[in-house]
């Protein structure tokens, strides 16, 4: 299990305290700070915070919407088993970063446990068939990587892990 220490991931709220993240990478922290509430009053992605309660202050974060690929990006040996449609729905996850204060603790990881997991159970009631990412640097796709992410055909560093694997993860 997981090191979660109390912490848990709920979405983002008014009340999470986000201007002291800190993650190294501007982008990602400017993100939160700016734009992840305005994302998810628009519906345009979901984010969630990893937080200590009863501390506000946001330790770690995801981002989950709704995406779709082209089966021609499917590696073939998927492909086959999958219905020949020119798209196919996936669960993206955005983003994902974990504040430095707080890195070595596994935190990225119960992070994506999570997204996976909350990936699998939505996919119950809205379709897809894989979670899909987009990993900033060689670094990210390595993680990604650690956890049987495999590249789609067009882009080494956008990865999938096809839902029947998420599935089995939580068996």
């Amino acid at each position: 299990m997981l090191p979660s220490g109390g912490r848990v991931v709920e979405p983002l709220a008014g009340r999470h305290d986000r201007t002291r993240f800190d993650c190294g990478s501007a982008a990602l922290d400017q993100y939160l700070k700016r734009h992840a509430r305005q994302d998810a009053q628009r519906f345009v992605a979901a984010p969630f915070v990893l937080v200590e309660p009863p501390d506000t202050r946001v330790l770690g974060y995801y981002t989950l919407s709704a995406s779709n690929v082209d089966t021609s990006q499917i590696a073939q040996d998927l492909a086959k088993k999958l219905p020949r449609y020119p798209q196919l729905p996936v669960t993206l996850i955005g983003r994902l970063a974990v504040d430095a204060r707080v890195k070595g603790q596994r935190l990225g990881e119960f992070l994506l446990m999570d997204a996976l997991h909350r990936s699998l159970q939505h996919a119950a009631e809205i379709s897809a068939m894989a979670v899909v990412v987009d990993a900033k640097d060689e670094a990210a796709a390595a993680f990604y990587r650690h956890f049987d992410f495999v590249p789609l055909q067009a882009s080494a560093r956008r990865l999938y892990l096809p839902m029947k694997t998420v599935a089995s993860l939580f068996e």
